[in-house]
């Protein structure tokens, strides 16, 4: 039954995603456009150009903790040399004010440069699809003073790039106006076209559009050129290079609904009626003025995210008067009677609608535009959270960094699901999107999965963390980006409020960090009045002035408190009692909602002794991790130096009912931020691993948000040959209250949860080999088992597919975990084996990984170590037929799996 939900899931998703041409009528045109580019990458800058210039590095030091205090600018002065001039009026459209509207300079730098001429030869240049994300697929930096540090994944993502790509219009296609979308690239992105600069856009995560009308020969091939400046010192987490999610070419009639163009509110929902409010804007690019009509009908929508059967209703129609080279938006409503609710899963349906929207000139159409949203009413109270549809929904949430692990930036559809799939297993329902817009397509699953989104942009505003980040450009920018963030996405039902800033420097500069809270709150009000908005803090206080400017209360780890712990007392840096009551008593009427919580470290399968009797401890070399082998230990106990153990963030919100949730740092590791050894390439703080394994600390998590589910999790294995007579304390996770520990048939004691207490330890067991058995209780009644055992040595391999058919079409993937197992087909947790992995016929191996943040074996290599006994290869398939893969590993019985691609 499973392979076949996510086979249907994956058609759903890819299917929308891989069709060469989308369109709605044969008016409106979405084509495709990621196949068949030319790449080649600089990791300097050897062509001169340049969007603006940048500081000079006088801080190369990337390990530094999260919670540092930002720092100024340093002031740099631009020359006549830079193309910041020209690359500006690409954001005008979302530019409120005319007088603060770039004006394009004359002439078209760069124009002599040989990689944007049609004449340059490029077949000698890598040939790539997109999403593509350079660095992914090369060696790591190792070893001390790397060109890119831990910080940034240790992977070579700086650099200049280009692509090119040649594009065919046919004379038909003329009068049409032709868009190039790229839904974002990483970073500083420029465009020419046979030889004219279009334009480009800096801020890496933004998805934009250009018009390539202007300068498109129809009829005849023109000339893509694409210039990617990807500087180092430009991120504290992994950013991947190059054009890293899809690209679109649209192909509209002059006058057509504008890019994003659509707004759907729903003010009133009952079960009853709803109110639907629908503004569409109109743009006419011809060069006269033109009556217009504008109709939109609602349908429901079907699996694949299309209009099913009939319209179901219709909004009054709109007529415009359109000037030449003129827009306008128009308001209309309807009361939609019953309506079908979009709400969270598991306890609510995700029901989506499709607004339909066609224009006509001359009662002859023109364009349509297809809009998908949900109908919901969502609540920020104060006492009780957050209620979606009149219930009360309690935030169990997860930060994500924007990676797929072994598949780094570029995004794909079916490694997102996957994500997704195991957060919903583990009980989540919300996700932060740090700290970053997301690719559009994240959302689209987010919306049918039914999981709640704080949807975020800026790490920074005008003070920096890293000495080339966002800073740089915001004053710029800043306008430009929020508005076009908030437009692309506001139609998403899953995206419940915006976060314009995550623990900004501002934090610190009172009134005058305040006033720039205040300007980008209110663009982003400006643009949804339906959401509210908020910037997480991890060091303004409710008496500061910045903390007024929310519209809710988004707090990182100052709800549990900041090193405020016995086992904290010797760390420099913020330090907080718990405040979720001194905010509540500021602002008794917006809701609290912890932003970030733990920051809890480990290594899966990694235990190492002793074991801290706190519930809560910071690591240190000394304390929870090794530096020699740069793991942290997995009892699931030892902190970033901010954070705290799940155990006091479940405390401290058990005594403060009134907050909403939580969104834990984070769901899954993600490449670079390599907390506490940055000699290493990922984090240690996902609740899942990055190859997608689940840490013990899964369990923990699942047995607090998903009580009603048997759930019984023994730590650590039981492989120690040289614990023989040691101490080896035991912990369990249970949703559950009580349990008795036995080990060799033996009872160690039965043990209940005491208030505040969310793991039951055993912390005097003495080693033995053999048999670990918990028996756990709920409300006195038996309630679940777990057992972990000391095995055999490693004896063979086993695979498992997550799904054992896929599309072939270079883009769906097969994630196959493989296990170390002795002769019993037991689990060997303590195995390191190297395991080579051979794939035949209609696939490749695209990546293996095993999850251990400090492997620093390249991605695409086909051998790797087992960690904790496992190891992940991930496939796809380009043509169709059987895809053979084969494991194998000195000394053990080698295995096979055959997958299926049609």
């Amino acid at each position: 039954m499973f392979q076949k939900q996510y086979i249907i899931l994956l058609i759903i998703f890819q299917g929308l995603l891989n069709a060469q041409t989308n369109k709605n009528s044969v008016l409106r045109e979405r084509i495709n456009f990621n196949k068949d580019w030319h790449f080649m990458r600089y990791s300097k800058n050897p062509d001169k150009l340049m969007y603006d210039v940048r500081p000079k590095i006088e801080d190369a030091n990337d390990n530094k903790v999260a919670d540092s205090k930002p720092t100024e600018a340093v002031k740099v002065e631009s020359t006549d040399a830079v193309l910041k001039n020209w690359i500006l009026p690409t954001g005008n459209n979302f530019i409120k004010d005319p007088a603060k509207k770039h004006i394009r300079p004359k002439g078209d730098p760069g124009s002599d440069f040989a990689f944007v001429k049609a004449d340059f030869q490029d077949s000698s240049w890598e040939k790539v699809n997109l999403p593509h994300d350079w660095a992914i697929k090369m060696p790591f930096y190792v070893g001390e003073n790397p060109e890119v540090g831990g910080g940034m994944g240790r992977l070579p993502s700086q650099g200049v790039a280009w692509y090119r790509k040649q594009l065919s219009l046919l004379t038909t296609d003329k009068g049409k106006n032709i868009y190039l979308d790229i839904d974002g690239a990483m970073s500083y992105a420029i465009v020419w076209l046979n030889g004219h600069l279009v334009g480009g856009w800096p801020y890496g995560y933004n998805s934009f559009r250009l018009d390539l009308t202007p300068y498109l020969k129809f009829g005849e091939k023109n000339q893509l050129a694409i210039r990617i400046d990807n500087p180092n010192y430009s991120a504290r987490w992994y950013p991947g290079g190059g054009i890293y999610r899809n690209v679109w070419l649209t192909k509209v009639a002059p006058v057509h609904v504008v890019q994003w163009g659509t707004f759907v509110k729903t003010p009133q929902v009952s079960d009853n009626e709803a109110t639907v409010n629908l503004t569409v804007s109109i743009e006419n690019k011809t060069n006269s003025s033109q009556a217009v009509k504008v109709a939109t009908q609602i349908y429901e929508a079907d699996n694949l995210g299309k209009p099913k059967g009939k319209a179901i209703i219709s909004f009054p129609a709109v007529f415009l008067s359109l000037k030449a080279n003129d827009t306008q938006s128009k308001l209309t409503e309807i009361k939609l009677q019953n309506p079908k609710l979009w709400g969270v899963f598991p306890s609510q349906q995700q029901n989506l609608y499709i607004a339909r929207t066609t224009v006509f000139i001359d009662n002859k159409s023109v364009d349509q535009y297809d809009t998908s949203f949900g109908i919901r009413k969502v609540e920020f109270h104060p006492t009780q959270g957050l209620l979606v549809n009149g219930k009360k929904i309690k935030i169990q949430g997860v930060n994500q960094h924007h990676d797929l692990g072994a598949l780094g930036a570029a995004f794909n559809v079916r490694a997102a699901q996957r994500q997704l799939e195991l957060l919903r297993e583990l009980g989540c329902n919300a996700i932060r999107l740090s700290h970053n817009p997301p690719a559009p397509e994240l959302l689209d699953l987010t919306d049918r999965m039914g999981f709640l989104i704080i949807d975020e942009i800026f790490d920074s505003w005008e003070l920096k963390k890293t000495p080339h980040d966002f800073h740089l450009i915001f004053p710029d920018w800043y306008e430009a980006d929020t508005r076009s963030f908030i437009q692309r996405d506001r139609n998403h039902p899953s995206v419940i409020a915006w976060s314009f800033g995550n623990e900004v420097g501002e934090q610190y500069t009172d009134v005058d960090g305040a006033k720039i809270a205040k300007k980008l709150h209110d663009i982003v009000r400006d643009e949804d009045p339906t959401r509210l908005a908020s910037a997480s803090q991890n060091y303004a206080k409710p008496e500061m002035p910045f903390s007024a400017e929310m519209d809710f209360i988004s707090i990182n780890y100052q709800g549990e408190g900041i090193r405020d712990a016995p086992a904290y007392a010797h760390l420099k840096g913020i330090r907080t009692t718990p405040l979720y009551p001194a905010f509540q008593k500021k602002f008794p009427e917006k809701m609290i909602v912890s932003s970030e919580t733990a920051s809890t470290l480990s290594t899966r399968a990694a235990y190492l002794f002793p074991v801290a009797k706190e519930n809560s401890a910071p690591i240190s070399d000394t304390t929870g991790g090794n530096p020699k082998t740069k793991e942290v230990s997995a009892y699931e106990l030892y902190t970033a130096q901010f954070g705290a153990s799940p155990d006091k963030v479940f405390a401290a919100q058990d005594q403060h009912p009134f907050v909403a949730g939580e969104f834990v740092w984070s769901g899954w590791d993600y490449l670079g931020e390599p907390t506490p050894y940055y000699d290493a390439r990922s984090s240690y703080c996902g609740i899942i691993d990055l190859a997608g394994f689940k840490k013990d600390r899964f369990y923990l998590y699942q047995s607090r948000w998903k009580p009603e589910l048997p759930i019984a999790h023994i730590l650590p294995h039981w492989n120690w040959p040289d614990r023989v007579g040691k101490i080896t304390p035991v912990h369990v996770f249970t949703s559950g209250d009580e349990a008795e520990l036995f080990l060799n048939g033996k009872s160690l004691g039965r043990k209940k949860k005491n208030l505040y207490e969310y793991r039951i330890r055993w912390d005097e067991v003495v080693y033995e080999p053999g048999i670990l058995k918990v028996v756990t209780y709920k409300d006195g009644k038996p309630w679940a088992n777990d057992e972990v055992k000391t095995t055999e040595k490693a004896s063979k391999l086993s695979l498992q597919a997550d799904r054992k058919i896929i599309k072939n079409d270079g883009q769906d993937l097969s994630f196959i975990t493989i296990k170390v197992l002795d002769k019993n087909g037991d689990l060997v947790a303590d195995s390191k084996n190297e395991i080579t992995v051979e794939v035949k016929g209609s696939g490749e191996l695209v990546a293996t990984d095993n999850g251990d943040p400090a492997d620093m074996n390249s991605f695409i290599s086909k051998k790797r170590n087992a960690l904790g006994g496992l190891v992940l290869a991930i496939v796809k398939a380009n043509q169709k037929g059987a895809i053979k893969i084969k494991v194998s590993s000195n000394g053990l019985q080698s295995n096979e799996i055959v997958i299926n691609a049609n």
